[in-house]
């Protein structure tokens, strides 16, 4: 599982507030906690005001940089702002996000063409975000095409199936799935990635919710999620299942895993 790290993000009241405050170390921490828990890639969006949005984000990636090699992920709606951060980056990471919508992957896909540059892209498009499994799967078809037309191989895309909640859906996750599913099934070098926390808004036990969520997710072939790589408990999910499924020989990242302390009872 490629874990991206969640936490260093302006919606969260927290990091909101030394943004706000200019807290360089509540952030540099935060960033160390993060890669020393596993993440693959530190995620790094600002949720500020466009007219700083680009300097508050190349303020967090050089504090990120400051305590990690890990790989950013340059996390906005914006793709010109992503474009931009790009060069605040010592090594090729991962754009957060585009889609099907405007002209966000034709922004970002010939920049990143001839690069090591990895990205996340999300099922929706100028109509919305497609509410049945075969619509998605269109959606994921248009944006393949993009991909060959720029050169850009499947290992180097995140698919985002698009998680919605959990208590407006009517057939649980099953549409995600079977999405999931058939992606894989066309592709197997892509990932698939998404938030597990998503899937829970607005229910009670939220964490519970998340976890159930990534182990079925993962037997559909998820490889990727965007999560707090800080929660022991959704890590210990995450490599039982890895074990379970039969990715992981004689259980050896499972054990080293708890050995570094990275999920189990805190010693």
């Amino acid at each position: 599982m490629i874990i991206i790290g969640e936490k260093i993000n302006g919606t969260i009241p927290s990091v909101a507030k030394a943004i706000a405050e200019k807290d360089a170390d509540f952030i540099r921490n935060l960033a160390k906690a993060q890669a020393d828990a596993g993440a693959a890639f530190i995620d790094v969006c600002a949720s500020v005001e466009n007219s700083i949005e680009l300097e508050t984000i190349k303020w967090l990636i050089d504090l990120v940089q400051e305590v990690t090699a890990t790989p950013i992920a340059i996390d906005s709606p914006n793709v010109r702002i992503c474009a931009e951060a790009i060069k605040f980056c010592n090594k090729p990471g991962l754009i957060n996000s585009v889609s099907m919508e405007g002209d966000k992957v034709d922004v970002i896909f010939p920049l990143i063409a001839d690069t090591k540059w990895e990205c996340v892209a999300l099922l929706n498009d100028d109509t919305g975000i497609p509410q049945d499994s075969e619509k998605r799967m269109e959606v994921f078809a248009a944006l393949m095409i993009k991909a060959k037309e720029y050169n850009i191989d499947p290992s180097r895309l995140h698919i985002d199936p698009l998680v919605q909640m959990l208590c407006t859906s009517e057939d649980g996750i099953n549409s995600v799935t079977e999405v999931i599913r058939a992606i894989k099934a066309q592709y197997p070098t892509i990932h698939v990635t998404g938030g597990a926390s998503n899937i829970s808004y607005n229910l009670p036990s939220r964490k519970l919710v998340n976890q159930a969520f990534i182990v079925l997710a993962m037997a559909a072939g998820m490889d990727s999620a965007i999560i707090n790589p800080l929660n022991r408990d959704m890590m210990g999910m995450i490599y039982s299942t890895e074990a379970l499924k039969g990715e992981d020989e004689y259980c050896m990242e499972y054990i080293g895993a708890f050995r570094e302390g990275k999920f189990g009872e805190k010693k």
